[in-house]
């Protein structure tokens, strides 16, 4: 008998969250979050944790499982998703996945792409160019050597950006050259669930999202962070925003106006990023939760 992964998809504030849960309970199994900013301990505010009575509606899997300083990466995580999801199929037949980190969905379902090594100094040279220049002098780079890759990539993410651009410096080849069309055999069957709604509908439901966080305490746990805010896991939308408030780069008003536009922009990337696989079923994010299921088991042998 097969295994099936269904893997549900989206823009941030969509209501994948909600979704999953309502389908691991109907399949009575178990989600594994590959939200790469869930995983940390610290940041269960700005990045829109599972309430706990979410996670006690269905076992999860990946939720604040490791500390902002601990070093962590996709590849760390494709091969501890793929040993849990060995265990998990062992008891079921289904498992849910979901989270709005395209490059972690993918590489649970279809394996990390090979890269070659370079020099570490790159990097470095790299990191005294932000500091020093500003995330937008990264981008136009990116834009110049990989206009591909530029057009998928996070641009408010620099980690994604070195990333990519000490790999096409130290190989002199695009780093989307590198990027395997072909995918790797996995002992189960994906099956891709996507929400979507209109653009206005998004927006609307990302500045309430972040409204809601401010009055949750993210100012404060934000607070609590500022020290550590060169941490790779703090560049990201919520924080660095109010860092730069923390800094007196911004007005609290204003800070609060990034994060919603920073945040609209992610989405509109995830967007793109999950519009490339043509295997993904859509749905309505008000869609009954029945017609969703009924695709679902239309799919399962």
């Amino acid at each position: 008998m097969s295994n099936y992964l269904i893997s549900i998809v989206g823009a941030t504030a969509i209501g994948k969250t909600a979704l999953s849960i309502q389908l691991a309970q109907h399949f009575n199994t178990e989600i594994i979050s590959c939200d790469s900013r869930q995983f940390f301990k610290e940041m269960a505010i700005g990045t829109a944790v599972p309430s706990e009575e979410e996670q006690n509606a269905a076992p999860h899997h990946f939720i604040q499982h490791i500390s902002i300083f601990d070093n962590y990466n996709v590849g760390q995580f494709e091969k501890d998703a793929i040993a849990k999801l060995d265990d998990l199929f062992q008891t079921n037949k289904v498992v849910i996945m979901v989270g709005g980190s395209g490059l972690y969905v993918d590489a649970v379902l279809k394996g990390l792409d090979d890269f070659p090594k370079v020099d570490p100094k790159i990097r470095e040279t790299l990191n005294q160019q932000l500091e020093t220049e500003g995330i937008t002098s990264l981008q136009d780079k990116l834009q110049e050597l990989d206009p591909v890759y530029y057009k998928k990539v996070a641009l408010e993410n620099p980690h994604r950006l070195i990333r990519a651009l000490e790999i096409c410096i130290g190989s002199g080849k695009p780093y989307s050259s590198f990027l395997k069309s072909e995918t790797t055999q996995r002992n189960f069957t994906s099956i891709k669930i996507g929400l979507t709604a209109d653009r206005e509908i998004i927006y609307d439901r990302i500045n309430r999202r972040v409204e809601i966080m401010m009055q949750e305490g993210l100012l404060e746990e934000a607070k609590t962070l500022y020290p550590h805010k060169t941490l790779n896991a703090l560049q990201t939308v919520g924080y660095r925003e109010l860092f730069n408030y923390f800094d007196g780069n911004f007005t609290l008003d204003v800070a609060i106006h990034e994060i919603k536009k920073n945040t609209r922009r992610f989405a509109k990337r995830q967007g793109t990023w999950f519009r490339r696989d043509e295997n993904t079923n859509w749905f309505d994010y008000e869609e009954d939760i029945k017609r969703i299921i009924e695709k679902i088991e239309s799919l399962i042998c």
